[in-house]
């Protein structure tokens, strides 16, 4: 999808077996201009979830042992994009 679209921001959550699993993406064109980082989004988003995560400013992931944090978490995201 990234190839598709200059401007995409992506932040996924589920609950796996009783676990929180975050995913952000972040097209290469936003992480330029709007000067984003999946990386610190991530680990600012993965404290909701009781947990801690990293990577790379156009992708990042986090695992947690809190899923009821997940909703949060992805409400807090739309901060970056608003």
């Amino acid at each position: 999808l990234g190839g598709e679209f200059d401007n995409l921001f992506l932040l996924l959550g589920t609950n796996q077996n009783g676990k929180a699993l975050l995913s952000c993406y972040i097209s290469k064109g936003l992480v330029t201009s709007k000067n984003l980082d999946a990386g610190k989004i991530i680990r600012e988003l993965g404290k909701y979830i009781q947990g801690g995560g990293g990577g790379q400013p156009f992708f990042a992931t986090a695992g947690g042992k809190n899923p009821d944090g997940l909703s949060e978490a992805l409400s807090k995201g739309k901060d970056y994009i608003f």
